[in-house]
């Protein structure tokens, strides 16, 4: 089961409220500003909820795809996207699409409810051929922590939400893809008047790479190596000459350019 936070922080009735609204809107300009979407690419978001995160991705022109386990979330999202994104019903563990199949991945919460983490965050990386995108929500963040976060969010006492900080995600990223270079971000939220005074400070002195923002983006480009055909699979073939003719057409390639 996906548990998706950004979707519940960005929910229709979180969106009625002005500090709902604010913090949606710096959430937006922290995904875009750090994914860089094109017109055209291909953009697959796990745990789409309702869809607001495809939506600013349309915006963009870019083609649109969301899954989701849950067919009510995904319901909502055809009511919310129309029939100009694809939305189909799948587990973060095991994304039923091909390898490379899309620009960008984004996971803009996903992992904070999944099982295993590491599984879908290795998922996410073999379906893109260019660039993953996390969203999480901080551990060490200046809107406090456990229950505090979860009433500031709107989620209730028993959700099971899992926080991560920086350097934890940090490091399930590159145990996923070693060398990954990371590039992050965050947003700060805090409750009642405080908001109000950090919003002004976050414009006047911008300072992305916050430590302590409750919101944390991290984007990522994906390796070569992860494309098509994965080191693994050649390792673990070992494919002989004989058996080269009958290999995929980029395992012959690379087999020919003598790449490992």
């Amino acid at each position: 089961m996906i548990f998706d936070p950004l979707q519940a922080v960005t929910g229709d009735d979180w969106l009625q409220t002005r500090q709902g609204r604010r913090l949606y809107l710096r959430q937006e300009k922290l995904i875009l500003d750090l994914v860089a979407p094109v017109a055209g690419e291909s953009v697959l978001d796990v745990g789409c909820g309702s869809g607001n995160t495809l939506r600013m991705f349309g915006r963009k022109k870019c083609l649109l795809t969301g899954m989701d386990p849950s067919a009510a979330a995904l319901e909502s999202a055809r009511r919310n996207l129309g029939a100009s994104c694809g939305l189909v019903l799948g587990n973060a563990a095991d994304i039923p699409f091909s390898d490379n199949e899309f620009d960008v991945v984004t996971l803009t919460g996903g992992l904070q409810g999944s099982a295993n983490p590491q599984k879908a965050l290795a998922e996410a990386v073999r379906v893109s051929r260019n660039r993953v995108f996390v969203g999480f929500l901080n551990r060490y963040s200046s809107a406090g922590t456990g229950q505090a976060v979860r009433n500031f969010f709107g989620f209730p006492a028993a959700s099971n939400l899992r926080f991560f900080s920086i350097g934890e995600m940090q490091t399930l990223i590159h145990k996923t893809m070693s060398g990954a270079q990371i590039q992050w971000g965050s947003v700060m939220c805090l409750p009642g008047p405080a908001v109000a005074l950090l919003s002004s400070l976050e414009d006047l002195f911008p300072m992305r790479n916050n430590p302590l923002g409750a919101f944390v983006g991290m984007v990522f480009s994906v390796n070569y190596t992860y494309r098509t055909v994965q080191h693994p699979v050649l390792n673990s073939f070992k494919l002989k000459a004989r058996e080269r003719a009958a290999a995929p057409e980029a395992v012959r390639d690379m087999l020919r350019e003598g790449k490992p």
